[in-house]
């Protein structure tokens, strides 16, 4: 663990809501006991973050660092990742009459999009990701995380790892990408974006740097909307050619097909502002019952 003070911070959440169960397949945060354990890295210095819920609720979160400033904001972005703060009052309000969004919130009202402490990794981990299964990228997700990842002991003497930098992947041959099994193509992309987020040509936190990314061959459309979602929290930017996407809206359209982009984008329109959020939400309600194949309800 690092060395130096620490800071804790009582959070009251909002909204109903529940720490998550499991760490992610990347090996990045860890869940023991049911607190939350994360290294992350600020200005280049280690800062561990843990997160633990009172049974009344109360989600406390300790930062372990050198430098004040450094604590304070490693609790920011842990607080922004795991969503404490989010209110879905007024989004629940709006849609509860709604046949689907209403029933899909009720039935799962503590469910947050798995948002990252930087918009960095939601980026690197979004190109990653690109027409794989979510198991094999995690896989590629967990090699590059042992093969570049900075680490440091935690509070049981455990070691933890955060994901690797962009000025690390910058640095890396296409080749070594490879050997962690991501696709040649996308290794060069994920170098060439790691390139430009390094020289800071392009700032992941702002939407401004989108059109250079598109610039870039092997990044498209999802990966920014993925990158909006889960790395800026952008309740409206919806991944919509996630295969999760296309297989729902498949069957709730009654299409006997898997969807397209459009019609994607067409059915979660009236979601707006908050399409990514609704599609995250929805895609929680109805994940078991695509995964088990019966016809899905609308009801409750």
């Amino acid at each position: 663990m690092p060395g130096g003070a620490c800071l804790e911070v009582e959070v009251r959440p909002p909204w109903p809501y529940r720490l998550p169960a499991s760490g992610g397949g990347d090996a990045v945060m860890r869940v023991r006991r049911g607190i939350v354990t994360r290294l992350l890295h600020v200005d280049g210095a280690p800062v561990v973050v843990r997160a633990a819920q009172r049974r009344d609720g109360g989600v406390r979160l300790r930062a372990d660092g050198e430098l004040a400033e450094n604590r304070q904001v490693a609790i920011e972005r842990m607080r922004f990742a795991l969503g404490v703060d989010d209110d879905y009052r007024p989004l629940y309000d709006r849609f509860r009459s709604d046949p689907l969004l209403g029933p899909a919130i009720r039935r799962r009202p503590w469910h947050r999009p798995r948002r990252r402490p930087w918009p960095w990794e939601a980026l690197a981990w979004a190109v990653t990701k690109q027409l794989i299964e979510s198991s094999r990228a995690a896989q590629i997700q967990r090699r590059m995380v042992f093969r570049w990842g900075s680490h440091a002991a935690g509070p049981d003497g455990a070691t933890l790892r955060d994901v690797p930098t962009p000025e690390l992947i910058a640095g890396c041959a296409p080749a070594e990408l490879a050997a962690m099994d991501l696709a040649p193509a996308r290794a060069l992309a994920l170098i060439r974006a790691a390139r430009e987020v390094a020289k800071g040509r392009i700032d992941p936190a702002d939407s401004a740097g989108d059109r250079r990314l598109l610039a870039i061959r092997e990044i498209g459309p999802w990966t920014v909307q993925c990158l909006g979602l889960y790395g800026r929290g952008e309740p409206d930017s919806l991944p919509a050619g996630d295969l999760d996407f296309v297989k729902l809206v498949g069957r709730l359209a009654g299409l006997g097909r898997r969807a397209t982009v459009g019609e994607v984008e067409e059915f979660f329109a009236p979601y707006a502002p908050h399409r990514g959020l609704a599609g995250s939400l929805i895609l929680a309600a109805y994940h078991k019952a695509i995964a088990s194949g019966p016809p899905l309800r609308l009801a409750a």
